[in-house]
């Protein structure tokens, strides 16, 4: 029930982070932040039931995110808030998809 919780919150604040730095400021370190809060929630979040529908709705967001970056409409602030939040999910996304991986092995 604590591990639970500790990934709900680790969403919430990598997606928190992830718009306030998009607007406010853009450093390396936050990258790296969301990438280890997303591994958190990959962890403690996604179970066996939901890692396929999140893959998928991951792998959309991601191709999502680029397709969005390329388009010269799109706002600098959009953008950022964008790549961020596509590194809060690709590191949950990895670690899914490593658990997947190992449970189809067996």
């Amino acid at each position: 029930m604590v591990l639970t919780t500790v990934g709900k919150w680790a969403f919430f604040i990598g997606l928190a982070l992830a718009v306030l730095a998009g607007f406010l400021f853009q450093a390396g370190w936050v990258f790296w932040v969301l990438v280890l809060l997303g591994v958190i929630v990959g962890l403690l979040n996604i179970n066996a039931e939901n890692s396929q529908s999140f893959l998928l709705a991951a792998v959309a967001l991601t191709l999502s995110v680029a397709a969005l970056n390329s388009l010269p409409l799109v706002g600098v602030f959009l953008k950022n808030i964008l790549g961020y939040v596509a590194a809060l999910v690709a590191g949950a996304m990895v670690v899914v998809a490593l658990k997947s991986l190992f449970k189809t092995a067996r």
